[in-house]
């Protein structure tokens, strides 16, 4: 089914005619963006909700706020063009390869958080928490050729590894 909402930006590529996006994607929803999306947040909820015993980072004061605050607006702008975009395919790619990947970081991401709340706060658990579910949403756009929203997602990620580095494991 075709959405009613279109949408026309033009490019100029380098050596090549312009090229109509609206050919390439349809605003729509994607399910399994934000099933990952929520797969992703559902650890984050559980602490929420229920605070971790060396919790550092509920207690760690943002060193530079605006950073953290440009990596949501990525993070918004990202996740909502991984949710409601998508790519219309020319070649479908091998999905089994970028699915044990995206499905990898996830579990990474898991047992980092069973790291955080088994009080195991190190460097290599914080870069966890931080990298692993960057890695798997941008996996989950580079797999369904969403290059609309990659900058987004490279964005934040620059803006949450800048923030985590600086918060907690430069002192």
């Amino acid at each position: 089914m075709r959405s009613r909402f279109s949408f026309v930006i033009k490019l100029k590529e380098k050596g090549s005619k312009e090229m109509n996006l609206s050919k390439h994607y349809r605003f729509t929803f994607e399910l399994l963006g934000l099933l990952l999306f929520l797969a992703i947040m559902l650890p984050n909820f559980i602490w929420f909700a229920v605070p971790a015993p060396q919790d550092v980072l509920r207690t760690a004061k943002s060193v530079f706020p605006m950073i953290e605050k440009l990596g949501s607006i990525f993070q918004i702008l990202f996740i909502a063009a991984l949710c409601f975009l998508r790519h219309i395919p020319d070649v479908p790619l091998k999905k089994h390869y970028w699915q044990i990947g995206i499905i990898g970081m996830v579990l990474l991401y898991f047992v980092g958080w069973g790291c955080y709340y088994a009080s195991i706060v190190n460097l290599i658990v914080l870069l966890d928490l931080c990298l692993a579910p960057c890695l798997a949403l941008l996996l989950f756009a580079w797999e369904r050729k969403n290059w609309i929203a990659l900058p987004f997602g490279i964005a934040f990620l620059v803006c949450h590894v800048s923030s985590t580095v600086a918060n907690f494991l430069i002192k």
